[in-house]
């Protein structure tokens, strides 16, 4: 799991909200954020068992997964609440 951002973490970011966006079309946005929300959960869970050789190896970990994605979360959510209010008239 790196923390670091790649050349293309952007257009990635940026290709995942072009789908949350097109379902807020259809359904409610908080319906689509808890989609988008457990999809990432998902996967981030995914790539963490990928290098886990059982479930025990997996379980031990769980504690220090579980922190490692909140912290990552909370730093990233707290970054986009300051430039949205820092943009608020561009982008509301």
């Amino acid at each position: 799991m790196s923390s670091e951002t790649d050349d293309e973490f952007y257009d990635r970011a940026h290709a995942h909200l072009r789908v949350a966006h097109d379902h807020a079309a259809e359904a409610p946005r908080g319906q689509v954020s808890a989609s988008m929300m457990y999809a990432c959960a998902r996967f981030n869970v995914w790539v963490s068992a990928e290098n886990k050789s059982s479930p025990e190896e997996l379980r031990k970990a769980y504690g220090k997964t579980i922190e490692y994605f909140v912290a990552q979360y909370r730093k990233m959510l707290v970054k986009n609440l300051d430039d949205y209010v820092d943009n608020f008239d561009q982008y509301a």
